[in-house]
């Protein structure tokens, strides 16, 4: 529970369905100190509330007393600096663009989260996530809008079989005229879009573990057009916050061995007919037989693109679009769908 209205009406379905559930509240860790109260959402992607705030614990705990279950808070501070919070600097500085909060929900929320419930005596564990499943195959949420099953494609089996998702097939309107229908104080918990150990900008968090690193910025001719302070500030299709002038201009490469941002004019330059996915997982727990018609996002804004999934390397994939697709970016997820169910992702190098 995040003392958001998602996890808060999952959890008030389930009562009314006869469960005898007990609420968990998680803390994690904040760059503003080490003990500030946190919640987990399941991500930017999870519309709960602004959670590392000692409201969202109060929250929670309110709607626990309303609907009648006892409470728990679960202190995982040191285990999420270590597991989400240090990957995702790492994967920063080494150029890529990571997704923290599908990692959050491998290693905490459906990791130590399920291990800590199964020891205190509980058959499964309930989210707020807008995703299904059936016969331990992961489906999309019946909201096309809130749809949270990109973020669970590292889940295995075993984990699958331990978890319930009870507003996986309402729709966001619906869930909120539920909470209001069961008088939560969450009905009204505005929407969040942040990375939940993040307080003002991505940037703002790296300048103070990323040392600076200046170099050049170049177009795609070669020419010299500024500096840059270090190109994990930067991200492949990123518009804003270049300060160079007579744009608008794009971040179409980055070449880390020469430490120089590449940047161009023309977003034709973003596009791209393929690329390769490692650390791949399949759902079912089974490598399929390759090849694989089907559709990928490669991000969690972006639109489901037709494709073939061909074997690469070992845990590895090679994707091929039907249509070239824009700003493909290293360290984000590719999501491997076929029509409602999630088969399986993987990270993308190149």
């Amino acid at each position: 529970m995040s003392g958001g209205v998602d996890s808060s009406v999952a959890a008030t379905l389930l009562k009314e369905a006869g469960f005898d559930i007990i609420g968990i509240f998680m803390k994690f860790w904040n760059p503003s100190t080490s003990l500030r109260t946190s919640s987990l959402r399941s991500s930017e992607q999870a519309g709960e509330n602004r959670c590392c705030s000692v409201e969202s614990e109060k929250l929670a705990r309110l709607v626990a007393n309303q609907i009648e279950i006892p409470f728990y808070v679960l202190n995982v501070e040191k285990e999420f600096k270590k597991r989400v919070v240090d990957y995702f600097l790492k994967e920063y500085k080494a150029g890529n663009t990571p997704n923290p909060c599908i990692v959050c929900n491998k290693e905490i929320k459906f990791g130590i989260l399920i291990d800590r419930a199964l020891k205190l005596g509980a058959d499964f564990v309930a989210t707020g996530h807008y995703a299904q499943t059936k016969n331990r195959k992961l489906l999309k949420g019946k909201d096309k809008n809130k749809d949270q099953s990109y973020f669970l494609w590292q889940l295995n089996q075993k984990q699958l079989s331990r978890v319930l998702f009870p507003v996986g097939n309402y729709t966001k309107p619906e869930v909120r005229k539920l909470a209001r229908k069961f008088n939560l104080p969450t009905a009204q918990t505005p929407e969040s879009q942040e990375v939940c150990f993040i307080d003002n900008s991505a940037n703002n968090f790296l300048k103070k573990y990323l040392k600076t690193n200046p170099g050049d910025i170049i177009n795609t001719s070669g020419k010299i057009l500024g500096k840059h302070q270090g190109l994990w500030f930067y991200t492949i299709g990123q518009r804003r916050g270049l300060e160079i002038s007579q744009g608008p201009w794009y971040v179409v490469n980055k070449d880390f061995k020469k430490n120089i941002l590449i940047i161009s004019k023309n977003e034709k330059d973003l596009l791209k007919k393929e690329f390769i996915a490692k650390n791949v997982n399949w759902i079912s727990g089974k490598e399929p037989k390759f090849p694989i018609a089907a559709e990928v996002k490669i991000r969690y804004k972006s639109a489901f693109a037709k494709v073939r999934i061909l074997k690469y390397k070992k845990n590895s994939v090679k994707i091929i679009f039907e249509k070239p697709q824009i700003a493909i970016t290293p360290g984000q997820s590719a999501v491997f769908y076929a029509g409602q169910q999630l088969l399986g992702g993987g990270i993308i190098v190149d």
